[in-house]
């Protein structure tokens, strides 16, 4: 089959690469539509960062090569033995955790938690690709109403539905949103569907601002042409937001988090932080805010593709291109690190 392999740090390749092989447990599928992460980009210009540099003890996967993509719809074309859940023609998208099932964390169902944890695109083969293997617990079937399009969103969707279930976001909660890419987005929209009283986005780039407004917000702020607190804090008797969600990870966003927030708040880093921030303890201190932290999924993938079922979450406004896996490097991967102004997501088919 043809697939975009990675190899190193800026040494993506598409080329023929090896038909994977279905073993007991296990399902095959051809990829339908795979949408471009974050954290691919993370590996294109600096990785190994999420990929294992020796062998993972769960896959064997070590520093390449590998393919990436772990946001996708699928439809299964052979079952391993022994699978009970899925048979061909179904559509499928994938939880792409790989756990071992066995340390304190997996038996208490907390997967992305296990001392062992490993992620397909990463430590195993993903989606940028005409086929690929995954366990049978990873994978979710697909009402008819959720199209491939909109499969491709329920990983990213899963981060934001478990973002909110971390931050403890109650209904009725003003909430701020700083940074609208394709997780700020979603995090608007599942606060939206869980029952917030306003969503405020903070977020400098014109059209991303301009999505947000078309996805629910209430109000969107450039800060970089106001002081976003205080916009907020006209808008709420000046209390400001009851939460945040830092869904960038640098310092200025978390700054941003602290300042819209106001007492007693509880602040949910979402983004990814490469380097240390510092923190306004004093400020955290005296207001008695609460921060907390959410990594991924545990549980919320069927809750993500009930949203995108029923229309309370909708994505065709976060999708900016469409390309096939081929033009992955230059059509996607530096588009969005070039271009991050022109993109939200690119879905790449096979």
């Amino acid at each position: 089959m043809k697939a975009a392999v990675w190899y190193a740090k800026e040494d993506i390749r598409f080329e023929d690469y090896p038909d994977p092989k279905v073993a007991a447990g296990q399902v095959k599928v051809k990829i339908k539509q795979c949408g471009i992460c974050g954290s691919d980009l993370h590996e294109f210009r600096s990785g190994p960062f999420i990929i294992p540099a020796k062998p993972h003890p769960l896959t064997g996967c070590a520093g390449g090569p590998v393919i990436l993509g772990h946001e996708f719809s699928a439809a299964v074309v052979e079952v391993g033995e022994g699978v009970k859940r899925f048979q061909v023609g179904d559509r499928v998208t994938v939880n792409p955790l790989i756990y071992c099932g066995k340390c304190h964390y997996c038996r208490k169902g907390v997967h992305i938690m296990c001392t062992k944890l490993g992620t397909v695109g990463f430590a195993w083969d993903g989606a940028f690709a005409e086929y690929g293997v995954y366990p049978e617990y990873s994978l979710y079937k697909l009402p008819d109403s959720v199209t491939d399009d909109m499969g491709a969103f329920v990983e990213p969707l899963a981060v934001a539905v478990h973002a909110v279930n971390r931050s403890g976001m109650k209904i009725g909660d003003n909430v701020a949103v700083v940074g609208a890419g394709p997780i700020g987005l979603f995090v608007l929209q599942a606060c939206k569907a869980a029952g917030a009283g306003h969503v405020y986005v903070i977020e400098p780039m014109k059209a991303r601002m301009e999505t947000a407004a078309k996805t629910g917000a209430n109000a969107v702020f450039d800060p970089t042409a106001v002081d976003a607190g205080k916009e907020i804090g006209a808008l709420t008797d000046n209390l400001r937001a009851d939460i945040a969600f830092d869904c960038v990870g640098n310092q200025s966003s978390f700054d941003t988090a602290v300042k819209v927030t106001g007492r007693r708040a509880r602040i949910c880093v979402v983004g990814l932080a490469l380097k240390p921030i510092s923190v306004p303890f004093i400020r955290l201190w005296g207001h008695e805010k609460e921060l907390t932290f959410s990594s991924g999924y545990q549980d919320e993938f069927p809750a993500a593709i009930a949203y995108l079922e029923d229309g309370r979450v909708k994505v065709d406004a976060l999708i900016s291109a469409r390309i096939g896996v081929g033009d992955l490097v230059e059509q996607g991967i530096k588009q969005l690190i070039e271009h991050p102004d022109q993109h939200v997501k690119i879905l790449v088919s096979p």
